[in-house]
């Protein structure tokens, strides 16, 4: 069953494109990746996706509901959260706290302090943070940060979970514990879409990859069907890449 859907979705900045034209569909459980070239538009359609960008054209659909014209925390609200490519923690919040803001004021379903607490915890459990519930969120590693912001998202409940980069400056440990937590939560039934440059992740989880280049998409299908395209390879992988990405 398709989750989510997005049809001839475009974004103009003044007289660039770019987000042009692209369309794709994500099966309910499945693992998209979005790999392309840095400047390809893949943020750009993230921010599209979760209503933090106005569409110039096309729509989005969320289980069958139009979700463009929608602003970011209506979007939230109907079980579609994010991380973003740069961190955006409230620092100076307690780990925990900036997990409960999550469970308080990402989902349509009011929650109790208590609830909000009881979750954060949760969410923070999982991503191996509740350790760290006391320390100020500023001054935890990027890695930590990052699983921070994972378990905020986790604490709106969402049906999908959309990473921007998630192991972009992580050491191959943290990529391995990443690369776990996507497959658990992929058991729990959450669809998940991820922008992704270490092409060791995209191969070992992804179900299926959409490539993104000057804003327009270039390929659809299973990470072999993607990492054989000529077309991919010239404007993106090349041989070296594919080897690697392959080999392990």
């Amino acid at each position: 069953m398709r989750i989510l859907e997005a049809e001839s979705v475009t974004k103009y900045f003044g007289g660039m494109a770019a987000v042009s034209d692209v369309g794709f569909h994500v099966d309910k459980g499945e693992i998209l990746g979005v790999i392309g070239p840095n400047g390809a538009g893949k943020t750009t359609l993230f921010n599209l996706i979760s209503g933090a960008l106005p569409l110039s054209s096309g729509e989005i659909r969320f289980k069958g509901r139009k979700t463009s014209g929608l602003k970011a925390h209506q979007i939230c609200r109907l079980g579609l959260a994010r991380t973003f490519q740069l961190v955006k923690v409230f620092g100076n919040l307690s780990v925990l706290q900036n997990v409960m803001l999550g469970s308080l004021f990402g989902k349509q379903v009011v929650t109790s302090q208590a609830d909000a607490m009881r979750e954060a915890m949760e969410s923070l459990e999982f991503v191996g943070l509740a350790k760290e519930i006391n320390a100020p969120a500023k001054d935890l590693t990027l890695g930590n940060q990052k699983r921070l912001e994972v378990a905020r998202a986790l604490a709106t409940k969402p049906e999908v979970l959309m990473l921007d980069e998630l192991m972009a400056g992580l050491n191959p440990t943290e990529i391995s514990e990443a690369i776990a937590d996507m497959k658990r939560l992929k058991d729990q039934g959450i669809t998940i879409i991820m922008i992704e440059h270490v092409m060791k992740v995209i191969m070992s989880v992804c179900d299926r990859i959409i490539v993104l280049h000057h804003g327009k998409k270039i390929a659809d299908g299973t990470p072999q069907e993607v990492t054989t395209s000529s077309k991919v390879i010239e404007v993106y992988l090349g041989d070296s890449e594919i080897e690697c990405s392959t080999a392990g």
